[in-house]
């Protein structure tokens, strides 16, 4: 009895050990050649010097690299350490950083922001965090790259904006403003008692132990940093001197690498833990990612610092950025706990096939939907009547009018035809054009490139 219970046990474990390999084999590691192989066309296609990638997956960093060059000048080669300007990813930050002093109960993010920032005008001082953070507040835009570098500088830029700084009510219209932002970051200041760029470095860098990323150009000069670039007199060159503009520092300037920017996207699709620790709390991106703002023509809808929406069978969490010399592009999926980033050095360049590459290598989405056939949209004449008139953001102002029976648009002295593509929706020299009407079939702006005009005329 005793020689067949030992038989039958070995022979058990034979089985075992025969079954545990295709029971516990490990998922075969992504092939990113597909991905490296998009990173060398697109820094090709767009002429930027160099990029830098990382792709965090579950709770872990599995891919980092740099491609190109860091500077044109000494051809010094591109690492993943090495400091870019964020440009507009830096608004995920500056959200966080006021929806956590909400979460601490030292705003709400319904008041409005005169209860903390004193100095404002009646209309300013109306607005609320929620309008700030999802471009739901009516400011115009502008992005000036070059300015004051000192601290004080945001308040006294801010503490000069006259009713004239809103061109649309409050909640009327999603609209992209980066001094918004810059409101947003004056809020955080002054909340947290801190200067801006020390208030984000204290309440999120330091627990995300992001340990190189700043505000501060003098202190992101002591790091290896990637020069940045643009053409000139064709030829890519170094920008010289290098943008910088404090009072616009919550919209768009935060240095980063890739390193850094790893452990943000960790936490974010985790919930808040990195490292086996709940270092920021889960409600703090939850409030991020919820969908706050419709974008006109556009499936995606705003958080506060993230577009929100679903790709290819998969929901997506998103932010590009453009600066004078630099791009960047942070793109997570939080259900498959995916995160890319990817930097470059030249202005503007973001990258959008590397990160799609990047995607297909570890997830592999669903495949990507084939364009429906374009149905002709024909234009009555009271269609035609309606779209006519003059649309403004402050100074600046676009013209939709009628030549032969068609819709054209001016901008300065050039005209271009509009060719409508499906209702209310038009294309002019390749950029897309939306008209937003009321409830009434009235229009009420023209939506382009995130940003909305009102019509005045």
């Amino acid at each position: 009895m005793l020689r067949t219970r030992v038989l039958l046990t070995a022979v058990g474990a034979l089985c075992a050990m025969s079954l545990a390999p295709a029971a516990r084999q490990a998922p075969a590691p992504p092939n990113f050649a597909a991905l490296e192989a998009a990173v060398r066309q697109e820094l090709t296609q767009t002429q930027a010097p160099g990029a830098a990638i990382a792709i965090v997956h579950g709770d872990r960093v599995i891919y980092t690299r740099g491609f190109g060059v860091a500077n044109v000048e000494t051809g010094e080669a591109m690492r993943p350490e090495m400091l870019f300007r964020l440009g507009s990813t830096t608004k995920m930050f500056t959200a966080a950083a006021v929806v956590l002093l909400a979460e601490q109960g030292k705003l709400s993010l319904t008041e409005p922001i005169g209860n903390h920032i004193k100095g404002l005008t009646p209309k300013l001082s109306a607005l609320t965090a929620h309008q700030l953070l999802s471009h739901t507040s009516g400011i115009l835009d502008e992005a000036p790259m070059f300015g004051s570098h000192d601290d004080e500088a945001m308040r006294e830029e801010i503490g000069s904006w006259t009713d004239a700084k809103c061109f649309a009510e409050p909640g009327a219209v999603y609209s992209y403003s980066n001094p918004a932002y810059w409101l947003a970051g004056l809020l955080a200041e002054t909340v947290g008692g801190r200067p801006f760029a020390d208030q984000v470095a204290t309440t999120l860098f330091a627990p995300l132990g992001m340990s190189k990323s700043t505000f501060r150009p003098t202190l992101a000069m002591t790091y290896p940093l990637a020069q940045g670039h643009e053409l000139a007199d064709g030829r890519m060159a170094i920008i010289r001197p290098a943008a910088n503009n404090s009072a616009s520092w919550p919209a768009g300037s935060i240095f980063s690498n890739v390193m850094d920017l790893s452990r943000w996207m960790t936490a974010f699709v985790n919930g808040g833990h990195l490292g086996g620790e709940q270092v920021l709390p889960p409600s703090m991106f939850a409030q991020l990612t919820t969908p706050r703002a419709t974008i006109p023509g556009v499936a995606n809808t705003y958080g506060y610092g993230v577009q929100v929406g679903t790709w290819r069978g998969l929901d997506v969490v998103e932010h590009t950025g453009s600066r004078a010399g630099y791009g960047s592009y942070i793109r997570m999926v939080p259900s498959q706990r995916f995160g890319v980033v990817v930097l470059a050095n030249r202005t503007g360049v973001t990258m959008p096939r590397t990160a799609t590459a990047a995607i297909e290598a570890v997830l592999n989405p669903s495949a990507a939907p084939v364009p429906a056939a374009r149905t002709p949209v024909a234009l009555t004449a009271a269609d035609r009547a309606r779209y006519r008139g003059t649309y403004s953001q402050g100074a600046r102002q676009m013209v939709v009018d009628v030549k032969a029976d068609a819709l054209v648009l001016r901008q300065g002295t050039r005209e271009t035809p509009m060719e409508p593509v499906e209702p209310h929706v038009f294309t002019a020299g390749g950029t897309r054009y939306v008209f937003v009407v009321d409830d009434a079939g009235a229009v009420q702006f023209l939506h382009s490139g995130g940003r909305s005009w009102r019509k005045v005329q």
